[in-house]
């Protein structure tokens, strides 16, 4: 360039300062304008043109920079956005809004395939205002973007609704001019695309407008780059999702694994508690162990207290998990039984009201109850060992049965030849005694019991002999069975003895049992005559119609003193006119000669007075207080007997009459 002349040097420095400015284009026009309105020479104003376009052309080179600049800065913001997001939600919104920004378009989206309808859907919009549009579905060749994925290359149409290029559809058409499109640019998002070849298409970026538009190559090239950008951002979201899967199935490999070692390891330690439980328990059966070794093994192995306990509710066995033993309560027969009956219905334990419970069976007969008392559940092995204790518990009590009935049924001999003549040899039956265990010399209670069940009632009687800690012998006689309880002078009266009896041999036989009960007795002839006694009391509770019930003479009023051997008339007169004798005693009052005149007069209280020559009011007035000493029921047919006997006998034995 020549030196300028000096009249065109202000118009050169003019350009230079609307360069720097960056003025518009029509500014730096307008300096050739001033040059020729102001007459600059030629050579000058040749200059001035030159200078001119020297400038148009820098001031487009500065703005290709800069958009340059622009682009490079937001391809540069997505890459950040992909390194220090994982959320591929923000990640694509965020290239849809800066392809919109940078491109100056009305609206950008993203499509994106769903294998599963095997078409695709609009993932991220930004601009768009429609959401008929924002709705739309595409299948694979139709309009601009579906021949973008199928042809895997960028599309671009200035006026989209007239070009005849792309496959239009009705429901795309719709959504396009629903939202006012006209020109539209769609670039494909590629995943392992190589020099030579293309790969393969996961979705289509979006730059459109509404009204009509060319779109430069250089716009072209910066959304293939978001697209770009977009589908590295798909890419790693989808191996972060399968990362995470693999990690998460990892995890829960590894829990299963856990899982599954904790099940061998607790497998081994039940099989070695088993081992263990098999060989305690046939240590036991081997060496003739009892209910009680049992409870103790089972107790400990399974770390809870054990009771067992018979038909009738008890307890044969208590042990605490440290072999301790402990007073168990009696269980309620009832409940026991139905329990059983529902452990022996599905052969296995059962667990009721924080206790598990085992029926003992011999066929369907119930022999015992095993009671775990623990209120948690018992694994499978644990339940498996405590059923297989109740196998070993039944053996055992058979086993004991079968010696008992044997040692009873030569003891029953013995009982048997006792009562049946026990003057025979007193001598030799007290010695046959000691020979079997049974010292006759020691006091008995003698219990007489019938049923109409005869022919389960010997078996049952052995059973409660044998059953729980009564220690005595069982014998068949004369129609009835006869017990013979070893007492020591001491405990249970025979009349208790005699319910209790009556109340488990009922339920063994499952039929009213009725038992009579007399003694304490010891030696042949005592024994013999207590069994006579017990054999007329249970005569007597037959008329008296107390079946199924459990007595001595003693509780039977003035029949036991007729038809007792011991003749305890004092103690019959006693129990009758107590509460008068005492009453008349302390007061010096005439109640029990008033009661004798009251009787003896036929219940006349006219007659009565006249014999106890007192006025009649008196004799209301004691005998009121005869009912309240002796009850409503004083007078009363039955009791009146008793009454009468009572008076009777204490005048024959000589007993004051106030």
């Amino acid at each position: 360039m020549s030196e300028p002349s000096p009249s065109a040097a202000p118009l050169l420095g003019r350009l230079l300062d609307l360069l720097a400015d960056d003025a518009p284009a029509e500014e730096l026009g307008a300096v050739t304008s001033e040059a020729r309105a102001a007459g600059v020479p030629a050579a000058d104003l040749a200059e001035v043109e030159r200078a001119a376009a020297t400038a148009l052309r820098i001031r487009g080179a500065l703005r290709q920079h800069r958009r340059r600049e622009l682009q490079l800065t937001a391809l540069f913001d997505t890459a950040g956005d992909l390194a220090a997001s994982r959320d591929l939600d923000d990640v694509l919104k965020a290239i849809v809004r800066r392809a919109r920004m940078l491109l100056g378009t009305d609206t950008a989206y993203l499509t994106l395939p769903d294998e599963e309808a095997g078409d695709t859907y609009m993932r991220v919009t930004d601009g768009s205002v429609s959401v008929l549009f924002q709705r739309l579905r595409l299948e694979l060749g139709e309009g601009l973007g579906g021949l973008v994925a199928q042809t895997a290359s960028p599309y671009a149409t200035p006026d989209y609704r007239t070009d005849d290029r792309f496959r239009h559809t009705r429901n795309i058409n719709a959504g396009v001019l629903d939202e006012g499109l006209v020109a539209i640019l769609g670039v494909p998002l590629l995943l392992g695309s190589s020099r030579g070849g293309t790969g393969k298409v996961i979705g289509v970026l979006f730059a459109a407008d509404r009204a009509a538009r060319v779109f430069s190559p250089d716009e072209v090239a910066l959304l293939c780059s978001l697209a770009a950008h977009a589908a590295i951002a798909i890419d790693t979201a989808r191996a972060l999702d399968d990362t995470r899967t693999a990690l998460a199935e990892l995890a829960g490999a590894n829990e299963e694994l856990a899982g599954a070692n904790a099940a061998v390891r607790a497998h081994s330690a039940a099989m070695q508690r088993a081992e263990e439980a098999h060989d305690r328990l046939t240590d036991l059966v081997l060496r003739g162990g009892d209910v009680k070794d049992v409870a103790v093994s089972v107790a400990g192995l399974l770390d809870s207290p054990l009771t067992i306990h018979d038909p009738g509710g008890r307890p044969l066995a208590a042990v605490r998990p440290d072999g301790t033993g402990f007073a168990a309560d009696s269980m309620d027969a009832g409940w026991l039984a139905g329990t059983a009956e529902e452990s022996r219905h599905g052969a296995r334990a059962v667990h009721r009201d924080g206790r598990w419970i085992c029926a003992v069976l011999a066929g369907h007969e119930l022999l015992a109850s095993l009671v775990l008392h623990r209120p948690d559940r018992l694994d499978d092995s644990d339940r498996r060992l405590f059923e297989r204790a109740a196998v070993v518990t039944g053996l055992l009590l058979l086993l004991r049965r079968t010696v008992a009935e044997t040692e009873n049924r030569i003891r029953g001999e013995l009982i048997s030849d006792l009562l049946a003549d026990p003057e025979r040899d007193p001598a030799g039956l007290a010695e046959r005694g000691r020979r079997l265990g049974i010292d006759l010399d020691r006091p008995h209670l003698v219990l007489v019991a019938e049923s109409a069940a005869r022919e389960r009632l010997g078996g049952a009687a052995m059973r409660y002999l044998f059953g729980g800690d009564i220690h005595g012998v069982s014998a068949e006689h004369a129609g009835a069975v006869v017990l013979l309880i070893d007492c020591d002078g001491q405990g249970t009266p025979a009349g208790a003895a005699a319910r209790a009896a009556a109340a488990q041999l009922g339920h063994l036989v499952q039929a009213p049992v009725t038992v009579a009960g007399t003694g304490p007795a010891s030696g042949a002839r005592e024994l013999a005559a207590a069994h006579a006694e017990a054999a007329r009391c249970l005569r007597a509770m037959r008329v008296l119609g107390r079946e199924g019930e459990g007595a001595d003479v003693g509780e039977l009023g003035f029949l036991g003193v007729v038809l007792g051997d011991a003749k305890d008339v004092d103690g019959f007169v006693t129990a009758v006119l107590g509460p008068l004798l005492r009453y008349d005693e302390r007061r010096g009052t005439h109640l029990v000669r008033t009661l004798r005149a009251y009787f003896g007069a036929g219940g006349s209280l006219i007659r009565a007075k006249d014999e106890l020559h007192v006025h009649v009011n008196t004799v209301v007035q004691r005998l009121d207080r005869i009912q309240v000493l002796l009850g409503r029921d004083w007078n009363e047919p039955d009791r009146a007997l008793e009454l009468q006997l009572a008076l009777r006998l204490h005048l024959l034995s000589g007993g004051r009459e106030s």
